[in-house]
């Protein structure tokens, strides 16, 4: 399990009640050549004998995080490879369930701290874990929220918001929830395809939900107060949330997005909004798989990533995570683009020439 700042939660008092771990748990730091595969998958024969599929993936992720231009860092991440083993579960026999997740705070760090520490404990302990996960992640997300405002209500100091975008690995399933604007891109034979839906006031059906509720959009921030439609936290904020059903305009409840893997997934791109600030879908996988082909190390190709980024422009706290589903590079492949025009110059060329031209 990798995390920055673990040592915050004792510190604000999260460990008492909310994180309770078995003696044995250890802070896993997920390193470049861990591998978690799923071998039930690998028993399981079709009536003839043969395997019931022949890709199997082979899990491993890298992450990398900067404070950008801002006073202080307040985005924060999670990997665990193994989730049930990290909190002593026995629900899911031998079957590895990854879990990665990026939190992107604002008006302090406490809510992206809060969620990271306990939303994967509460999806494990939920009753139905991990038999109808989409349900289970749904309700986490929620209850990691209910909680959250109850903690605040003891320390006022805590107030703060989160945005919050986790994914999960179980065979050959990915999981992908979002309540923000962190965003998840999967690279498939080089062509990216999108994971997530950035929750922000231009969305036509967010503005939609949120107007049904009682809120509104105020130059393009959610009541006057958010430039997001979902995060968890925020409890301070007037008018923006309400326990129990409906709820208000300001949603915890994630979208989801469930897929099966097959060999031409290459890897998951998960990062905070300040990265997709200067780097479109396309472009991020364009950019990571030329990195990948070249020393193959996730988490040098996310601190890469970051760096890029910070030099397109970039002031924001950043953070990005990697999943890679094979032990090998990206292969060398021409992407055929339906409507695009064959170009001589790469993404970066393209942005330092439109910098330069307007004068930026």
């Amino acid at each position: 399990m990798c995390v920055e700042g673990f040592e915050d939660a004792e510190r604000l008092d999260f460990g008492a009640a909310e994180i309770e771990r078995p003696a044995d748990f250890l802070m896993e730091r997920v390193c470049e050549n861990m591998v978690s595969l799923d071998f039930k998958q690998t028993k399981m024969v079709s009536g003839t004998g043969e395997s019931w599929h022949n890709f199997v993936p082979a899990i491993r992720s890298g992450e990398w995080s900067d404070i950008g231009g801002r006073d202080y860092m307040e985005d924060a991440h999670v990997c665990i490879s193994n989730l049930v083993k990290n909190f002593g579960c026995n629900k899911a026999d031998d079957e590895i369930i990854s879990f990665y997740g990026v939190f992107d705070g604002h008006g302090g760090k406490d809510a992206a701290h809060y969620v990271r520490d306990n939303l994967p404990r509460i999806i494990v302990e939920d009753a139905d874990f991990p038999l109808e996960l989409e349900k289970v992640v749904r309700r986490s997300f929620v209850q990691t929220d209910s909680q959250f405002a109850e903690k605040c209500s003891r320390h006022d100091a805590l107030s703060s918001g989160t945005t919050a975008l986790t994914a999960m690995i179980f065979g050959r399933s990915l999981l992908v929830a979002n309540a923000g604007d962190c965003r998840a891109v999967l690279s498939r034979r080089g062509a990216a395809i999108e994971m997530s839906k950035d929750h922000r006031t231009c969305c036509l059906n967010e503005r939609k939900r949120v107007e049904s509720l009682g809120g509104y959009v105020d130059d393009g921030y959610l009541n006057g107060q958010l430039a997001v439609t979902r995060a968890l936290g925020d409890w301070h904020l007037d008018g923006l949330k309400e326990m129990g059903e409906p709820g208000g305009p300001l949603s915890a409840e994630p979208e989801l997005k469930m897929i099966t893997l097959t060999k031409e997934d290459e890897f998951l791109l998960i990062g905070s909004d300040g990265i997709w600030d200067y780097f479109s879908n396309q472009n991020s996988v364009d950019f990571a798989r030329r990195r990948l082909q070249e020393h193959n190390d996730l988490r040098l190709c996310c601190k890469e990533i970051i760096e890029e980024a910070i030099r397109r422009g970039a002031t924001d706290n950043l953070t990005a995570v990697m999943v890679s589903f094979h032990q090998e590079a990206p292969p060398q492949i021409r992407v055929n683009r339906t409507g695009r025009v064959e170009r001589t110059i790469s993404a970066e060329g393209l942005h330092s020439l439109r910098v330069l031209l307007e004068g930026k």
